[in-house]
C-alpha cells in the first residue's frame, strides 16, 4: 500500500472501528433480514422496537456506508448485504462477524497494548462451552465459501485419508469430502470444538467418513499413513516454534508421496503486506505473544 499524505486517511484509519460496530450492531437487530425485500422506518420501527429517532440514526449511518440503500421514504439492502447478510441466505455469513469478530475479536484487540507487552490476552482453547459452541458456529459462516473454494482449487482425487489439523467446524474437511466420495478425514481440536463440528459433518450426511481426534494438535498423537494434511488457519495463531514442529508432525504422518495443505493469512516476504494478513498477524499476538 502506498505511504499516506493526508491527515484525513490518518482519520480514517482511527475512526475505522465506528463502522465496524454500526455493522455489528446491524446484524444483531437481524436488520438485513428485515430489509428483504426494502421496509419504510415506521416498519422497521414496530418490528425491531428501537425508537424512531434512534433507528434513523443507525439506518443513516448503514446507508452512508453503502450496506443499506435508500429511496424515497424506503431503505433495502445493499447488493452484498442481500447476497451475505440476510439469515438464511445460501452465501450468509453475518454469524461471523456477530460471533466471532464482533464479541471475540473485537473485544480482544481493546488489549492489544498488554498483547505488546507480551501478555497473553485471548486463547481458543480456554474458551466456555457456550462460547466456544457460538465462535466454532461463527467460524463455520466464515469458512464455508472459502473451503468450497479450495476444494475446487486442490484435487485430492487419488487420496483416501484427509488430516484437519485445527480443523474449527470442519468445514474444509466437509467441503472436501464433498468434492471427493472416495475420501475420509479425520478431525483434531478442542472438545468443545468438536463437539459443534459433529452436527455439521452429521447435517452434511458424513458422519460415517469423518473422524475426530480431540485435544491440542501440539499435544495429542496424530494418526499416520495419511495421504493429505491440511491445516486451514492454524499456522497464523501459533508461536514461530510451534509453526516448524507441527511442519514436522505433519511431514511424519504424509504418506509417501502426499500432500500437505496450508491454508491462512499470509504476509510477504518483504513484510509490506497485504494489509488483511497484516491486521491478522497482529490478532495473532493476543493468543500467543510470542507468535
Amino acid at each position: 500500500m502506498d505511504a499516506i499524505s493526508d491527515v484525513r486517511d490518518i482519520s480514517r484509519i482511527a475512526y475505522g472501528f465506528m463502522a465496524s460496530k454500526v455493522l455489528f450492531a446491524a446484524l444483531n437487530l437481524d436488520l438485513f433480514s428485515l430489509l428483504s425485500p426494502g421496509k419504510t422506518l415506521e416498519e422497521l420501527t414496530g418490528e425491531t422496537g428501537i425508537a424512531k429517532n434512534r433507528l434513523v440514526t443507525l439506518l443513516t449511518a448503514c446507508v452512508a456506508l453503502g450496506i443499506v440503500v435508500k429511496s424515497g421514504d424506503r431503505y433495502a439492502n445493499a447488493p452484498a448485504s442481500e447476497a451475505y447478510l440476510v439469515r438464511g441466505a445460501p452465501r450468509y455469513f453475518g454469524d461471523y462477524f456477530r460471533f466471532q469478530v464482533d464479541r471475540q475479536i473485537y473485544p480482544m484487540w481493546m488489549r492489544l497494548d498488554g498483547a505488546l507487552r507480551g501478555e497473553r490476552t485471548g486463547a481458543y482453547d480456554v474458551l466456555d462451552q457456550e462460547e466456544a459452541g457460538h465462535f466454532t458456529r461463527a467460524q463455520h459462516a466464515g469458512s464455508s465459501g472459502p473451503a468450497r473454494v479450495l476444494a475446487e482449487m486442490v484435487d485430492l482425487g487419488a487420496c483416501r485419508t484427509l488430516l484437519d489439523v485445527g480443523a474449527g467446524s470442519g468445514a474444509f474437511s466437509i467441503a472436501l469430502c464433498q468434492r471427493h466420495p472416495s475420501l475420509s478425514a479425520t478431525l483434531i481440536d478442542f472438545p468443545h470444538t468438536l463437539e459443534v463440528a459433529r452436527r455439521f459433518v452429521v447435517e452434511a450426511g458424513l458422519e460415517r467418513r469423518v473422524g475426530y481426534v480431540v485435544g491440542n494438535a501440539l499435544a495429542v498423537r496424530w494418526p499416520g499413513r495419511q495421504d493429505a494434511v491440511l491445516m486451514s488457519y492454524l499456522l497464523s495463531a501459533v508461536a514461530e516454534k510451534a509453526v516448524a514442529a507441527l511442519i514436522e508432525q505433519a511431514a511424519s504422518v504424509l504418506a509417501p508421496g502426499g500432500s500437505l495443505i496450508v491454508h491462512d493469512f499470509m504476509v510477504d516476504d518483504d513484510r509490506q503486506g497485504p494489509l488483511q494478513a497484516a491486521l491478522w498477524s497482529v490478532t495473532s499476538l493476543h493468543f500467543d505473544p510470542d507468535a
